[in-house]
């Protein structure tokens, strides 16, 4: 990959994977209850739920580009419609605290089940990996390998970023946070989103 491409791309996913969501939650509340270590494995769930969707949107953006580059064309501009979506989303989201009420310890098998069936039931998940791989892909080079990387990619920042959620969990069980913290996380990810949008469609243009 170029290293343009590739920096848009990490940059992107950061953003989304950053963006409250039932996964971010999942892995506050159970770090709230369990601590941060042993939280370590809902965050192992997690991952493994994304790279399932990563391998199944992987292996259909590989037969869409090998059957019609229209189709395929057509999937990168709803991509950019998509980062659209998720950045005026997030903006005006009403979204306040994460509110966690620490509950029961649980298993170490218990917290991996628990944040692998939070993401594996997020249809989001499925439809970013869908709609967004395409945008980074250049047709013209081999595919696996570039696929190789932005899977690497989406999960390090899975593992980082919802690591950072079991420790915010830990936190907002002590001390609280604050609503507006939220807000403004969410209002700084959809910009982030919107130009990210407005990137990827200048080069699908």
């Amino acid at each position: 990959m170029e290293l343009s491409t590739f920096i848009l791309f990490a940059a992107t996913t950061f953003v989304v994977v950053l963006t409250p969501g039932p996964a971010a939650i999942a892995a506050a509340a159970q770090a709230s209850s369990n601590g941060v270590t042993r939280t370590q494995a809902a965050v192992g769930g997690i991952a493994s739920a994304n790279a399932m969707f990563f391998v199944l949107s992987a292996t259909g953006i590989s037969a869409t580009i090998i059957a019609s580059e229209t189709i395929f064309t057509t999937i990168k501009w709803f991509g950019v419609a998509y980062l659209i979506y998720l950045g005026l989303s997030a903006i005006f989201s009403r979204s306040g605290g994460l509110q966690i009420e620490p509950g029961e310890p649980r298993s170490v098998a218990s917290l991996f089940g628990k944040g692998f069936l939070v993401e594996a039931a997020n249809p989001k998940a499925l439809l970013y990996f869908a709609a967004i791989l395409p945008q980074f892909l250049d047709t013209a080079a081999p595919i696996a390998p570039q696929m190789a990387i932005m899977g690497l990619t989406t999960l390090f920042f899975d593992w980082a970023i919802y690591s950072c959620y079991t420790v915010l969990g830990a936190q907002i069980a002590r001390h609280g946070v604050r609503p507006s913290s939220i807000r403004a996380l969410n209002s700084l990810a959809g910009g982030a989103l919107l130009y990210s949008a407005f990137r990827v469609a200048k080069v699908a243009a």
